[in-house]
């Protein structure tokens, strides 16, 4: 029997082990995501300060207010991915109705008195102290863990979920979508069909489950343009996509003065916290949804490719972890991560230069936001978990 104290005692290689287990579930981190992550929210937090400093000073506040607070919002992020990480990510499942129901309390109140409008869309609740809330961000993680457990239960003699797990899969994806199309939120509801859509396919559904989907979502998007379900912004949205140039004071404004910043920057941009279009505020919202006209003024085409193509190490690192999950749930859960981030940067990216219409998206982990910023780190979270723990028995 071994007594005493010290390094030589029971208690001792407990402590040691311990240790050695921590230092072993590091090395195991994609420390390549985490520091691609890193360098997104610093290079963010640079465009914030730039996209602001001006305006918070025209406007007699302090002028690090934004940056401030967003660097405190990526300090409370990295922590709720900390913790997503440390997490056994197959545990789960067990808390998956729960988030499920947390995630449609939220959009339910929403459409409360308690929701606010911002923008034209009815998708915040107001805590107080200048805190806002969007619930439909967090709804964004419900859905991926959601779809996961349903499609990614084990089956006997089945090569992929049968009728009943899609229907089910479905019908449940489409309460929340419904909710946020009451908002209405276009942005998150494309969202939404992008994970279902790549989750599905992922999963060995039968492929006309997929065909199915988009033939009927076609119809529905032409329905809805048909009998005039859609709110005038939203139409003169796509109304200035097709034309930004049919009015440029109104609604092609946005696009017109996005594309001007983008396009003045040049190859290597007029140098960080010197744009023109940037200081003038002549793009709204510069520190969320229009963050990349900052980066194409600025670090013009050079720096531009540089977030874009940090952004895509995060999609290539996020699609490795999928192919090496120890499970089918886990491969869900990073696919359906994927299929999030991705189609958020290139509806982002794509509405500042023309190619798609403008919906009110961030750019993943370098847009200024609360709710955003803390969804999206607990994506990354989740990649880490399904990394850390992509052998069997870890």
């Amino acid at each position: 029997m071994i007594t005493g104290s010290g390094v030589g005692t029971v208690e001792g290689y407990a402590v040691r082990r311990g240790w050695r287990s921590r230092v072993a579930g590091l090395r195991r981190l994609d420390w390549t995501l985490f520091l691609v992550v890193v360098a997104l929210s610093v290079i963010g937090a640079l465009l914030v300060r730039s996209a602001t400093y001006q305006l918070l000073t025209d406007q007699g506040k302090d002028p690090e207010g934004f940056l401030k607070r967003h660097i405190l919002n990526l300090v409370i992020g990295f922590l709720l991915g900390g913790v997503v990480t440390v997490l056994d990510y197959r545990l789960l499942r067990a808390y998956v109705p729960i988030l499920y129901g947390a995630a449609c309390v939220g959009l339910l109140a929403v459409l409360t008195p308690l929701g606010q409008t911002i923008n034209g869309s009815h998708s915040w609740i107001v805590i107080g102290g200048g805190f806002q809330v969007q619930p439909s961000e967090f709804a964004k993680v419900g859905l991926v863990v959601l779809l996961a457990m349903i499609l990614g239960e084990p089956r006997d003699g089945e090569i992929g979920p049968g009728r009943r797990d899609v229907l089910l899969a479905l019908v449940l994806a489409g309460v929340p979508g419904v909710l946020i199309m009451l908002q209405p939120d276009l942005g998150t509801t494309l969202v939404f069909i992008a994970v279902v859509l790549g989750m599905l396919a992922i999963s060995g559904a039968q492929k006309r489950w997929l065909v199915g989907l988009v033939g009927g979502g076609t119809a529905a998007a032409f329905a809805v343009w048909f009998f005039g379900l859609l709110k005038d912004y939203q139409i003169d949205r796509f109304t200035a996509f097709l034309d930004p140039n049919a009015d440029p004071r109104g609604a092609g404004y946005n696009a017109q003065q996005a594309r001007i910043a983008i396009g003045s920057g040049g190859a290597l941009g007029k140098g960080l916290f010197h744009g023109q279009q940037t200081g003038g505020h002549f793009v709204p919202e510069q520190q969320t949804d229009f963050v990349f006209t900052v980066a194409g003024e600025e670090l013009g085409f050079v720096g531009a490719a540089v977030i874009i193509a940090l952004l895509g190490v995060v999609l290539w690192r996020g699609l490795r972890i999928a192919t090496q999950a120890a499970d089918l749930f886990g491969t869900l859960v990073a696919t359906g991560v994927v299929c999030w981030l991705g189609f958020q940067t290139f509806e982002n990216v794509g509405m500042t230069i023309g190619i798609m219409p403008i919906t009110g998206l961030p750019l993943p982990f370098v847009s200024y936001g609360g709710s955003a910023t803390f969804a999206n780190m607990i994506a990354f979270g989740l990649l880490q978990a399904v990394h850390v723990r992509r052998r069997p028995f870890d």
